[in-house]
């Protein structure tokens, strides 16, 4: 069997120091994540970002930077994780949208609402934490390399 890390990417989305999450089913525990999930084949990290965003939240997102790129792996079962992180704005919601299986609906939250709550992963707080302190990176830092 050839190991393959999961690709996958999370929406930071912050509106008056609450940020925008989920709340979802995940191996049958109720948890707390970013708008997030992962690429598709032949789909791009941005267009993968926009996509997850607007299932997930029925909220059309716009990425303007990269805030981080973590590297995973989940002690319960060994699947290691590639994440892009990115941030940038919601412009428009679609609320008669239903959101994406699995997920029970979405939140605003602040980061001291997260310390408590359980995280999908310690990517949630880490890309939080990452934002807060001002990291911003080009999106051009991502080169779609043609054939």
């Amino acid at each position: 069997m050839t190991w393959k890390p999961h690709v996958t990417v999370a929406a930071i989305i912050e509106d008056d120091g609450k940020f925008l999450m989920i709340e979802e089913i995940s191996d049958g525990e109720c948890v707390i994540n970013q708008p997030a999930g992962h690429l598709e084949p032949n789909e791009d990290l941005i267009n993968a970002v926009i996509r997850e965003t607007l299932e997930e939240t029925a909220w059309h997102f716009t990425p303007s930077m990269i805030t981080g790129i973590y590297q995973w792996t989940s002690p319960n079962d060994g699947k290691t994780f590639l994440r892009v992180c990115f941030t940038g704005q919601c412009d428009r919601h679609e609320a008669e949208q239903a959101l994406d299986e699995g997920i029970i609906r979405t939140l605003w939250l602040s980061r001291e609402d997260l310390l408590d709550a359980p995280l999908r992963s310690p990517m949630v707080l880490q890309g939080i934490d990452d934002y807060l302190a001002g990291n911003r990176y080009p999106l051009e830092l991502l080169t779609l390399v043609k054939p």
